[in-house]
């Protein structure tokens, strides 16, 4: 009986996680690490430590025989974290497949050709894996230039209107729900606590600012349009695929999509009426977990 097990990465700027696949036995075990970001290779020992803490886990449960990654911020930079991935587990680099986060999302809703996947996490992104397996994309540009509708946008736009407000009326923090609620999670309420939180930590940490805009929605009106604009920017990069290979089911997943009910309603509101559009729970690194026992057994993933 054939021991091999497939380990499937699916790597995001707030978190990491990560499956063992065996044969006949479908996943084995799962968990999840620290975010991690192909742009981390330009942080020193950043990406090699948060490699390391995932390598400690999933040995604790056997060492794969092959790997299938899924890395946000993904360039030029896979044959570097082939090696990374494949010396934190004991692996040959050619042991290792590294693809974009986005590939294995959309190897886990949709069989290709299918549907287009809008994936709004810390980013945004929108994907087509067409029949002979090319990924198109749609936006995934990074957070500094774009990925609207993701949790940093959401984030962002929310920081940005408090301190306007700010700017004009100081002290009208008091009476914001939404105000209260960011400040609450960076720490107080002085620009310096802001400034701090913005510039120091990750995207990812940034990010996770946007639960706060979802926990005030239901009574703050400008947190409830930022959510509906964030709608509308995934509403854009479903458009702007259809535009391209013609109309397809939609799948919305990632973790800011379901920050809060509103943000997939704006999106079907700015949407053509017959577009099938579908909220889904994304298991990527199941999805790659599966390709990398296809890989390591020449069995089909299905």
């Amino acid at each position: 009986m054939s021991t091999a097990l497939g380990l499937g990465i699916d790597a995001g700027g707030t978190q990491t996680r990560w499956a063992l696949a065996r044969e006949a036995g479908g996943i084995a075990a799962e968990g999840a690490v620290c975010g991690m970001s192909a742009l981390q290779l330009r942080e020193g020992d950043v990406l090699r430590d948060a490699l390391a803490e995932l390598a400690a886990d999933v040995l604790a449960h056997g060492r794969p025989t092959r790997v299938h990654a899924g890395v946000t911020g993904l360039g030029e930079e896979g044959d570097a974290l082939r090696a990374l991935i494949g010396t934190a587990l004991g692996l040959a680099p050619e042991a290792v497949t590294v693809t974009s986060d986005i590939e294995i999302a959309y190897r886990d809703i949709f069989a290709p050709g299918e549907g287009y996947v809008v994936y709004a996490g810390t980013g945004s992104v929108g994907a087509f894996v067409d029949a002979d397996g090319t990924v198109h994309r749609a936006g995934g540009r990074g957070v500094v230039l774009d990925d609207g509708g993701g949790g940093f946008w959401i984030a962002r736009e929310a920081m940005r209107h408090v301190w306007r407000a700010e700017d004009e009326s100081p002290g009208c923090w008091r009476g914001s729900p939404l105000a209260l609620a960011l400040f609450e999670q960076v720490g107080g309420s002085d620009w310096s606590h802001s400034r701090h939180f913005i510039y120091s930590r990750g995207r990812g940490e940034m990010g996770q600012l946007a639960l706060a805009v979802a926990r005030v929605a239901d009574r703050d009106p400008v947190a409830r349009a930022i959510l509906e604009a964030a709608g509308r920017e995934l509403a854009r990069l479903a458009a702007a695929m259809a535009r391209r290979y013609g109309p397809r089911p939609v799948a919305l997943t990632g973790r800011a999509a379901q920050l809060h009910p509103m943000v997939a309603a704006s999106m079907r509101a700015a949407l053509p009426a017959d577009t099938a559009l579908e909220l889904r729970n994304c298991l990527g690194h199941h999805a790659a977990a599966r390709l990398a026992l296809e890989a390591a057994t020449r069995v089909p993933a299905r």
